[in-house]
């Protein structure tokens, strides 16, 4: 009989956003294991008013520090507010908490996580950009402190469970397949591409998520930034994590061994699913998540990414295998492109080639600290600006 699990106290960093509302409903399944202590958003006052209401949380952060009067009007008097980024590495450092769940987009989450690493906090991870643009940096200060990463992404979260017991290493370990649904541009003739819309690109086939999320699946650059990320979790060179597009989203990703045995990870395409186990690991707990009805599900397939018609991939392999300052100017470009094309400035394919253009003018420092990585990311913006502004 397995011992019972200590309620594990979470500040959760992004709570407006999908992995956000996802984590939440989580923790309301889960009372007895899971207690949301911190809640931290960018500028969404009321709905994050009304989670610190629900929730009954004593502290939250608002980055727009401008909306602070707006919050504090909705607000008990005695939850206190924290702003801005130092806000977010106060409640990432709350004495009371167990582990902190960053699910902030963008690189706003990774001073606060180095901050939860170095006060000796778990790490639920569900926002990529920490990991491409400072994984040697985050890793380093983990293994440092003795704390977990624990991924909250389900592909990420799915090999985590399919390693279970392995050490991952050359002797047990042959690949890491990440599945893709492959967008909804999967079978889009590639002399289509140039006229996709946004409207079109915001239309995900299986998954319910954030905008810029869904543009990056569309673009695969989602993907992309999954092989960065899963080479820093699990230390598994770039040359042995593959892509596999798999259109039903069921099959969450996969892990081949040298005895030629593939494990994978299957479930409803649900986020409650990785983030519970994130939160609950090492043990497994039932909560309201529902199994795979198997003969429902009629199929399961698979086929090679299209590498030529939707290049991200390329790209992220090339920054993986590059490294040093490339992966933070890889994920630094394609957030300023994404915002260009939801602006309209950028065609589709334009994505991919600001990105590249970022990337090939980038002077790569192969030994990275925080600063190199800031001013890395910090160049690659202006960059893609200017590379954007010259289209207009």
């Amino acid at each position: 009989m397995s011992a019972p699990i200590r309620k594990r106290r979470v500040v959760l960093l992004g709570s407006t956003g999908s992995i956000g509302c996802s984590t939440l409903k989580v923790a309301r399944e889960l009372p007895e294991q899971i207690e949301i202590i911190a809640l931290a958003a960018s500028g969404n006052v009321e709905k994050l008013a009304t989670q610190a209401r629900e929730t009954g949380v004593r502290h939250v952060a608002l980055y727009d520090a401008t909306k602070e009067s707006a919050l504090r009007a909705l607000l008990p008097a005695d939850v206190q507010i924290h702003l801005g980024a130092e806000g977010l590495a106060e409640l990432a450092t709350l004495a009371e908490a167990d582990i902190v769940l960053v699910a902030i987009v963008g690189t706003a989450g990774l001073h606060p996580a180095l901050a939860a690493i170095e006060a000796g906090k778990d790490l639920a991870i569900a926002s990529k950009e920490i990991l491409v643009m400072a994984g040697e940096i985050i890793t380093a200060a983990a293994e440092k402190r003795g704390v977990k990463l624990l991924p909250v992404d389900s592909e990420h979260n799915a090999i985590f469970q399919c390693l279970d017991g392995h050490r991952g290493g050359e002797t047990e370990v042959t690949r890491l397949i990440l599945t893709a649904s492959g967008g909804p541009f999967r079978t889009l003739p590639a002399d289509q591409i140039a006229h996709v819309t946004l409207a079109q690109a915001l239309k995900h086939p299986t998954w319910e998520m954030g905008p810029k999320i869904t543009i990056d699946s569309a673009t695969l650059f989602n993907k992309g930034l999954e092989m960065i990320e899963a080479r820093w979790l699990f230390g598994i060179g770039m040359e042995r994590i593959d892509v596999v597009v798999h259109p039903q989203s069921i099959i969450h990703s996969m892990v081949e061994f040298t005895d030629g045995s593939v494990l994978a990870q299957l479930s409803r395409t649900d986020m409650c699913f990785p983030i519970q186990y994130a939160l609950t690991w090492p043990q497994r707990v039932k909560g309201g998540l529902r199994p795979l009805d198997l003969p429902a599900l009629a199929k399961l397939e698979f086929e090679a990414p299209r590498f030529a018609d939707f290049p991200a991939l390329n790209l992220a392999r090339r920054a993986g295998l590059t490294g040093g300052t490339l992966p933070a100017v890889f994920n630094a470009a394609n957030e300023v492109a994404v915002d260009a094309f939801r602006a309209e400035k950028l065609p589709f394919p334009g994505i991919w080639q600001c990105v590249a253009a970022a990337m090939d003018a980038h002077h790569v420092q192969p030994s990275v600290d925080l600063d190199s990585v800031v001013a890395a990311d910090r160049w690659a913006r202006e960059t893609a600006a200017t590379y954007i502004a010259a289209l207009a």
